[in-house]
């Protein structure tokens, strides 16, 4: 399906080479014993502009922090003088980098962020923004590498995804070596063929892009798709290591990985403006592929085999997909008496950068391990690192599963004083801490938080937001009693949660607010059968919460809209493509006891039409993209069609599979067994 590098040895050669560029310094001494610089065990990898936008500003913020924290331990720096925007005050405030503050608690963790787009100029584009003109970032930051992809092709993917896709697939079947830009084998090396060996130590990976787009939308499930095809490839692999002395101490060990796409949606209402349809056509078909290829991976039995031809014909590109909706910033302008119709479009993707940029960062610090921070951070922050409850890649990789959003709040730390000893984690007195707020904001719109300038709420809305906001507005009136809400099937239908709690050092955590919490999430997801949580130390200034909602957002109102916007574009009879009877169909083949595959047979064509988003002929562009396959890859066995990688009505079908499932979770509750049965006295 995709090319993999096979020998070892140039594998192994490759990752020494990105190594080297990636730790200017390579060797360490630890205890006398010289070791080669281990990989972060975190990879961003943003895809079109939008991704790779928001993976540098992740990586700009997260430099920056390790600025500030360098120059601590160093000499007093002057603070600067100049307007900021709202992310770096957010980080600046969340992670204690003040001047004033005495206790710097600092998030460390550098990870390796990979740029790619379609686009003949992104080098220049990055390299012109306003994080390259104002600071040596650019420069410095030497984990960032851009994927310049050009020479397959320099000119976009003209908002059309299954062009991004075919284009994708050109450049993962084309032989690394034979790309003229030699930083691609490396790269490729490190993303695709050592994903998951002891060799290289990355074990997550977050693909950033946005839905409605046609380069990060058909590019990252395909590069998605390349990773596992090659980790799951390593499963069935049982041919005898030829391990020579040099490099016997890089074996294949195998690891668990958890990789997950970070999907910014668009927005679906916004007041007296129509979006483009094409970014909703676009966003549905991601959905759509991505719930059929899930359901093969996951709940498909008809054809269960465990033999290899079986299980790698059934993968899917990522574990999890992240759901956050570009709606987030409006909502948040919205509640924070703006007008809405004066807000600069670029304030409002910084606005969503900022979001994206907070969800990473607490992901990342709840499975942070030791080696991604500086050696002398919890000597000099006085953290002690067995208080930390983490959660590993395995973790990940067990608790989330196909959709997935995000609840998200924090709060400053109550000015009640503490106790300069040893504290304990758990303490049962009160701690000023109003638990019960803090989850509520995590649940509730979008908004922006002036206290601790992050932006708090539910990454997509389970319904309209009108309904959305009476019914948070009963739960808070009922003393958050989730009669209301409950009922939602994004919550009632919820398999699974994790919860990331962030403290900062020396925080008491009542175990009453823990007990509160526990409490909230037992009620308001009523059928989850795995709750996990992680408890992070030390990585903050604040108290935050973090909740991943997992595969209900399936069933929400904008994850629905924009499946069925695409399905009725791209694939109806035209009986059905301007009326909503195809939107009541859908709505009854989720409901109804048994799916009418015939009825759906009825009303749809077999494949899809990506001529019905593109306003120019289909037939004349098709044939110019596979002439470009073919150049490129000689093999004529390895000729991909544009035909073979349309989405078809079985997709459909895999997809509205996976919807009943999800809308049919509950679970029962357990119940005492006892062979001791209680005997009743006789009088």
């Amino acid at each position: 399906m995709y090319f993999t590098e096979r020998d070892i040895n140039k594998i192994l050669a490759n990752l020494d080479a990105l190594r080297n560029s990636v730790f200017p310094v390579q060797n360490q001494e630890v205890e006398g014993v010289s070791r080669k610089q281990q990989f972060p065990s975190v990879c961003l990898i943003g895809l079109g502009r939008c991704g790779s936008n928001i993976a540098l500003e992740v990586a700009s913020l997260v430099y920056n922090a390790r600025t500030f924290y360098m120059s601590e331990f160093s000499q007093e720096e002057k603070a600067q003088k100049e307007q900021e925007y709202r992310p770096v005050r957010w980080i600046k405030k969340g992670l204690n980098l003040d001047k004033s503050n005495q206790v710097k608690p600092v998030f460390l963790i550098e990870p390796l962020v990979m740029l790619g787009d379609l686009d003949k100029d992104i080098e220049g584009r990055i390299r012109f923004s306003n994080r390259g003109e104002k600071t040596t970032f650019l420069q410095d930051y030497n984990k960032m590498k851009i994927m310049d992809l050009s020479e397959v092709h320099a000119g976009g993917a003209g908002n059309a995804p299954i062009l991004g896709q075919y284009l994708a697939k050109i450049i993962l079947n084309k032989d690394t070596h034979k790309f003229s830009n030699a930083d691609w084998k490396f790269i490729h090396s490190y993303l695709i063929d050592s994903c998951g060996i002891k060799a290289n130590q990355s074990r997550l990976y977050f693909y950033i892009f946005s839905a409605g787009g046609g380069t990060g939308s058909g590019m990252a499930s395909e590069f998605g798709l390349a990773q596992q095809y090659a980790y799951m490839a390593k499963t069935f692999d049982t041919r005898p290591e030829l391990e020579n002395e040099a490099n016997s101490g890089h074996s294949f060990v195998f690891e668990p990985i958890f990789t997950s796409g970070i999907c910014i949606l668009p927005n679906i209402t916004d007041h007296g403006v129509e979006m483009s349809e094409a970014l909703h056509i676009n966003s549905g078909r991601l959905l759509c592929k991505y719930l059929s290829e899930e359901w093969d991976f996951s709940y498909n039995l008809e054809n269960e085999d465990s033999n290899e031809s079986s299980v790698m014909q059934r993968i899917r590109p990522w574990n999890a997909m992240m759901l956050i909706s570009n709606d987030i910033m409006r909502y948040a302008e919205e509640t924070d008496d703006g007008e809405i119709q004066h807000i600069d479009v670029n304030a409002m993707e910084k606005y969503a950068n900022q979001y994206i940029s907070q969800q990473i960062f607490n992901i990342l610090t709840a499975q942070a391990v030791t080696t991604d921070y500086d050696e002398n951070y919890f000597r000099r922050a006085g953290i002690d690192i067995g208080e930390t409850i983490r959660l590993d890649a395995n973790d990940l990789f067990m608790s989330l599963a196909g959709p997935v959003a995000v609840a998200y709040a924090e709060s400053v730390v109550p000015t009640q004083p503490a106790a300069v000893d040893k504290l304990k984690l758990f303490d049962k007195a009160t701690s000023g801490l109003n638990i019960d707020d803090l989850f509520f904001r995590s649940i509730d719109l979008p908004h922006f938080n002036k206290i601790t300038q992050a932006i708090e709420g539910i990454s997509l809305l389970p319904i309209e937001s009108g309904r959305y906001r009476e019914a948070l507005a009963s739960y808070v009136k009922n003393g958050y009693d989730p009669k209301d809400l409950k009922d939602l099937h994004f919550f009632k239908n919820c398999s699974s949660v994790v919860s990331i709690i962030s403290l900062p050092k020396d925080y008491k955590l009542s175990y009453m607010d823990l007990n509160r919490l526990k409490s909230h999430l037992n009620a308001l997801f009523p059928n989850t059968t795995l709750k996990r949580y992680a408890l992070v130390i030390g990585a903050s200034a604040n108290i935050s919460l973090t909740t991943l909602i997992v595969k209900s957002p399936c069933l929400s109102d904008d994850f629905l809209t924009l499946i069925v916007s695409f399905i009725k574009r791209c694939f109806a009879k035209d009986d059905y493509r301007f009326d909503d009877s195809l939107d009541k169909a859908m709505l009854d083949f989720i409901r109804a006891d048994e799916f009418d595959e015939e009825r759906l047979d009825s009303m749809l064509f077999e494949y899809e039409n990506p001529a019905k988003i593109l306003d120019t002929n289909w037939y004349a562009i098709k044939p110019m993209y596979e002439k470009k396959y073919r150049e490129l890859i000689r093999d004529k066995n390895k000729f991909v069609s544009i035909n073979d990688i349309r989405l078809s009505r079985d997709s459909v079908k895999k997809a509205i599979h996976y919807l009943r499932e999800i809308y049919r979770h509950k679970i029962s509750k357990t119940k005492v067994i006892s062979l001791n049965t209680l005997q009743k006295t006789v009088e």
